[in-house]
């Protein structure tokens, strides 16, 4: 494919027509090839994209969601779409036309999946035509050449006749890898070359080892030629099974040996196919279905750079071709009575997001423990974390209080979850400023607490020494320990939930004061554990927290 002609005049439609092809016929006959594109079809659409509207009604959204998914469903639109990804992927390319279906009730909307084969001009080009598209002035396309019959359909004639369609009704999906590119070559194409070689040393391997098994046993002696009775070379002989037989003197009964396959086979196989899967940003694991010489951490960092693609593949098929069907779907559920609620306003000013499948972690735990982090931190939002595990988050958050309601209604949970209520502790040392300020903070709990609760000084000053010593060692607390002594040494309110957080984090902790490097003047002071004690607010933090958890009580 290297040569000096521009994107469109190396990629004719005879080149074109020869590498899709070629793509096709290892998709349907390799196992891997197939296996590849079926899987980044399958994670890139997953089970189909859920629209997220956003008009200047929440109840209007809800049925405008509703009336959207049902239609999706009625049309099979995520089969198409898996189709379509899978078309991209082999033939480079593939077409989509908006029709009518008079068999749908209500929006009769349609979406046709057209092979690359049928968008084709059989006459000669036009100076802004680029093999069955037209384009303005400007570079867009506005008619796309339907042939009115498949080149290679049974029982068909090859037919110079065409339909010229205008430009808003058709979808072309396709990547574009050099400026200037109009149609799609197989995203296969340099890994076409790699295929035939894996077929090739395969069937090699195989032959080898045919070759040695069809031979069941050969002569042979090491006697001098004119010592022995004669035998005549490379003459077959017949032998009978379950038999004995006495062999010509001086010669030995042997047995071929097979050397295939030999010990690189696997590895030659697993370079083959890792650069194979390389041109589709697929890592080896995925590609071949085996992760046996995988670790967690480089197994993580290959799905970052796959999903990454995946995210890239989701973003281009939203803008060709799902915002596009959503806009042509609402002009239509528009006249159509009950599909689009009065409250909704004009379409113009909505907003849409999609939804996608999330996709599996290989360590959950460590997943949710990094996503309440990210959480408590404040740098993600709810409906961002769902939207990675491709779930609505109002939707989410809805069914989980459905299920806490009725779990409270059977008695399977306490009506309402009480804080920790410590044991009356003793006056503990560093705590003597916060006692002292007890009387004038009890009457004013009530009025903070919708504003939340400041810590008193003695935490804020503790806050402030954890953080310098955060700085000078580099170590002790964690990303949540940071922003937390940020917070109280600011002199922040402090929420309820936050306290019931502080109220917990120094129960756990307490045990790191029996620790090496806690008090002043031991060794590896101040240990880690004193660091992130007092970013919490130390022993004055302790105390407060706690005394604000029993008001809340």
């Amino acid at each position: 494919m290297a040569d000096p002609l521009s994107a469109d005049a190396g990629m004719t439609a005879a080149v074109r027509r020869t590498l899709r092809n070629r793509a096709r016929y290892e998709s349907a006959n390799n196992s891997y090839c197939r296996g590849i594109v079926l899987t980044l079809a399958n994670d890139t659409v997953g089970t189909g994209p859920r629209i997220k509207v956003n008009t200047s009604s929440p109840s209007a959204d809800r049925v405008i969601e509703q009336n959207f998914h049902d239609w999706m469903e009625s049309i099979s639109l995520p089969d198409k779409l898996r189709t379509m990804r899978q078309a991209q992927c082999v033939d480079g390319e593939v077409f989509a036309m908006m029709v009518t279906n008079p068999l749908l009730e209500g929006v009769q909307l349609d979406l046709r999946l057209i092979e690359a084969d049928m968008v084709a001009t059989p006459s000669p080009w036009l100076s802004r035509e680029v093999d069955g598209i037209e384009y303005d002035k400007a570079g867009n396309p506005v008619i796309y050449h339907l042939l009115t019959s498949h080149p290679g359909a049974l029982y068909a004639l090859p037919s110079m006749e065409y339909s010229r369609i205008a430009a808003e009704m058709m979808m072309h999906l396709y990547r574009a890898d050099r400026p200037g590119q109009s149609r799609g070559i197989s995203e296969l194409t340099s890994a076409l070359p790699l295929f035939a070689m894996l077929r090739r040393y395969t069937l090699a391997t195989l032959s080898a080892a045919e070759t040695a098994a069809d031979f069941a046993a050969v002569l042979f002696t090491n006697s001098p030629a004119n010592e022995l009775p004669e035998v005549e070379p490379f003459v077959p002989l017949n032998i009978q099974p379950r038999s004995m037989m006495a062999l010509p003197e001086g010669w030995q009964l042997g047995q071929m040996q097979s050397e295939q396959p030999t010990t690189t086979y696997g590895n030659f196989k697993t370079e083959i196919l890792n650069e194979i899967a390389r041109c589709l940003n697929m890592p080896f694991n995925i590609a071949a279905c085996n992760s046996s010489a995988y670790n967690y951490s480089s197994g993580r960092l290959d799905h970052q750079t796959y999903f990454k693609s995946i995210r890239i593949e989701r973003e281009s098929m939203k803008a060709r071709v799902l915002d596009r069907l959503f806009r042509a779907w609402v002009d239509e559920a528009s006249a159509v009575a009950g599909f689009i609620p009065d409250g909704a306003g004009p379409s113009m000013n909505w907003n849409w997001t999609w939804v996608w499948d999330g996709s599996e972690h290989i360590d959950p735990q460590a997943e949710a423990s990094a996503q309440q982090t990210r959480l408590d931190a404040n740098t993600t939002t709810l409906a961002a974390e769902y939207a990675k595990l491709g779930k609505d988050w109002e939707t989410e958050l809805e069914q989980r209080g459905r299920e806490i309601k009725k779990m409270q209604e059977l008695g399977l949970i306490p009506s309402q979850a009480a804080a920790p209520t410590p044991a009356a502790e003793p006056v503990e040392q560093g705590t003597e400023d916060y006692e002292e300020e007890e009387d004038e903070e009890d009457a004013d709990l009530a009025e903070m607490a919708d504003d939340g609760f400041v810590p008193p000084r003695a935490a804020r000053e503790e806050a402030e020494r954890g953080l310098a010593w955060r700085r000078e060692y580099g170590r002790g607390g964690t990303a949540v320990g940071i922003a937390r002594a940020r917070d109280i040494a600011a002199g922040k309110p402090l929420s309820a939930s936050t306290i019931k957080r502080m109220v917990s984090f120094f129960a756990r902790h307490e045990v790191d004061k029996q620790g090496k490097g806690w008090s002043p003047g031991s060794e590896g002071y101040p240990s880690n554990g004193r660091i992130a004690w007092a970013m919490w607010g130390g022993d004055s933090g302790r105390a407060f927290a706690n005394k604000v958890a029993r008001k809340l009580g």
